[in-house]
């Protein structure tokens, strides 16, 4: 229900790289994924005054379409889609097209009334955008890196050399342009001063935490744990103690927070005995890094969330 108690409209949408599929109170449509399908859409939707649009997360594919829901104020809900797919087998739903996948996104919203996705601002989804692209740049080089170990013939060496500077370059530029982005915002420029207050916790991680996971300081540390993919999740069945799993959450903020807490736990005298301590008790030394991990997000949304909140020297 809505804030006048009207009954909102939850409305499916399945995103592909080319095309929409739209249902729309039990009628499907059909229209492309770009700038006239998606003022169509709008057209259909401001028909339904309550209409709340429920897509999945379509690796980018729904970046566009979702920019213009939230610039014409439609509320919008992206899911991930693993759960999406997990709800359609449990209603016996073995077939997969794009207009059952739009009527199961509508069902899934009227069953769990999926929270509202905020619009990011404009400096956070260019931070987000410069974000991904040194992630990407960083992957490339580690992959180029590895395959220049094999390289025998002296051209692909120098090749592969050109192209390992070109992509340290490249990298380069995107440090310094995040850099100048979080320093020309002042609420950015104070959240990153915050994050960087952490042991182990540099520029780096601390763009990153800030552009990958903008909740951070405004959910609940088990949600913080859960999206940054560092919460263990039990595997018991009547008797038998399953041992424990981290799954999901976001693969950018986890990989952060990993380099970060190696640092943490090796110059840190009080971290570097936590982590010992849990080595003593018999933990897996990766099993205790995440630990660490769980620890260094709940900490870092405790520090957002409270500016009054101060580290203990």
């Amino acid at each position: 229900m809505s804030q006048n108690n009207s009954v909102i409209l939850y409305v499916g949408l399945d995103v592909a790289k080319n095309s929409l599929q739209l249902d729309l109170a039990g009628h499907s449509h059909s229209l492309a994924n770009d700038a006239k399908g998606q003022a169509h859409l709008l057209k259909l939707v401001r028909a339904h005054p309550t209409a709340h649009i429920v897509c999945e997360a379509s690796g980018g594919y729904e970046q566009p379409v979702v920019r213009a829901l939230h610039a014409a104020q439609v509320p919008v809900s992206v899911v991930e889609a693993g759960r999406v797919r997990h709800f359609a087998r449990a209603k016996g739903l073995r077939a997969k097209t794009d207009p059952i996948d739009a009527a199961v996104l509508s069902d899934y919203g009227r069953r769990f009334e999926p929270a509202v996705t905020p619009a990011p601002t404009a400096q956070q989804a260019r931070l987000a955008e410069r974000s991904t692209r040194r992630l990407q740049l960083l992957q490339s080089l580690t992959a180029e890196t590895h395959r220049a170990d094999h390289y025998l013939d002296q051209l692909i060496v120098r090749q592969s050399r050109q192209v390992c500077r070109l992509l340290e370059k490249q990298i380069a530029a995107c440090d310094a342009a995040i850099t100048d982005l979080i320093a020309a915002d002042a609420q950015l420029s104070a959240k990153a001063q915050r994050l960087d207050a952490i042991t182990g916790v540099g520029a780096v991680t601390a763009a990153t935490v800030l552009a990958e996971l903008p909740e951070l300081g405004r959910i609940s540390h088990e949600a913080a744990a859960a999206l940054a993919g560092v919460a263990p999740y039990n595997r018991d069945s009547g008797q038998q103690q399953g041992v424990r799993h981290i799954a999901g959450g976001r693969a950018g903020v986890r990989c952060a927070l990993y380099m970060a807490t190696l640092s943490a736990v090796r110059y840190d005298r009080i971290l570097k005995a936590f982590y010992l301590r849990l080595r003593a008790a018999g933990k897996k030394p990766k099993v205790a890094l995440v630990a660490w991990m769980r620890k260094l997000v709940v900490l870092m949304n405790r520090l957002l969330k409270n500016p009054d909140f101060q580290l203990a020297n």
